[in-house]
């Protein structure tokens, strides 16, 4: 069963009147029905507003990072725990091959059904989590290894247990060895990008986005909430924060936004998980020919940000 929001509702209209031709075994009226379909789905999307394109990143139906890595890795082998505490299934860390190319993939995972969300936090990682990332991080620099992120969390884990343990110290951290490490690295936001749960793992040679995701400092819900006192407000909040990648791409934040099938990823799996493993190879083979592609990385971490001295 598809889900629907609640600006899709011409969709799921015109899609139902398509099932009931199907059972009817009306191939004109399917045929009529589907050129329907696929100019409202042009029109729908290609004027899509910022809340909406919130909504989408969030869309229960859009893939998580484990429903690319069954598809596009093949030879997996999980990396389990951060040797220190236990091991976080909020962040899952593999290693295997993309189209042949060796590649250790390190992903948060939000979980499908009640029972794996739970086990997962929600993909809310807790300092281990980070931690395990970075022991993938280091092994795969070990072997001289390349990396691909896959970005997808509301936020770090905020309670008292992560707190006790380093919750912003294991983050801290994985600024800093991210920003250094002498592997090439890609980092891809593929749903939410949520504060500092998000950076700790898109450091990286290149940062991109999927069309529609968003990165952002607080959630939408949060910022309502603070600056006006009603969480309500949340249209008027992801506005004003600007999270959606045409605006971090302008502020050259991130280096790519990554084109979506047209009916986005929750309807196209597959050719969600094709522009994925596209923009990772060629991205690949492009900081492999900079041979001081870490000055370069580094370079370009201190350029984000703008000041004037008055």
């Amino acid at each position: 069963m598809l889900t629907y929001l609640d600006f899709e509702k011409n969709l799921k209209t015109i899609q139902d009147d398509i099932e009931a031709a199907i059972i009817r075994g009306d191939v004109h009226a399917k045929k009529i029905l589907s050129k329907e379909l696929e100019n409202e789905v042009k029109i729908l999307y290609s004027n899509l507003t910022d809340y909406q394109k919130l909504q989408l990143a969030r869309h229960p139906d859009r893939p998580y990072s484990m429903d690319y890595i069954d598809i596009f890795l093949s030879d997996a082998y999980e990396i389990h725990g951060d040797r220190h505490f236990k091991d976080d299934m909020a962040i899952v860390c593999f290693l295997g091959k993309i189209q042949g190319q060796t590649t250790m993939v390190i992903a948060e995972e939000k979980g499908r059904g009640t029972k794996n969300k739970i086990a997962r936090n929600f993909g809310m990682p807790n300092p281990e989590g980070y931690r395990k990332a970075l022991r993938a991080a280091k092994l795969a620099e070990k072997f001289n290894i390349p990396i691909l992120m896959l970005v997808d969390t509301a936020g770090a884990y905020p309670g008292l247990g992560a707190e006790e343990r380093g919750q912003s110290e294991a983050i801290a951290k994985n600024l800093q060895e991210f920003s250094s490490i002498k592997v090439p690295t890609i980092a891809i936001v593929i749903g939410e990008g949520g504060s500092g749960g998000a950076l700790a793992i898109s450091v990286a040679d290149r940062l991109a986005m999927m069309e529609y995701s968003v990165f952002s400092v607080i959630s939408p819900e949060g910022c309502s909430a603070i600056l006006w006192g009603d969480p309500q407000k949340v249209e008027n909040a992801t506005k004003s924060l600007k999270i959606v990648p045409e605006y971090l791409y302008q502020a050259n934040l991130i280096d790519a936004i990554i084109k979506e099938p047209v009916v986005g990823a929750h309807r196209d799996k597959i050719g969600a998980c094709n522009a994925i493993v596209d923009y990772y190879l060629t991205s690949l083979a492009e900081i492999k020919k900079d041979k001081n592609f870490v000055l370069s990385r580094y370079e370009k971490i201190i350029s984000y940000g703008v000041f004037t001295e008055s």
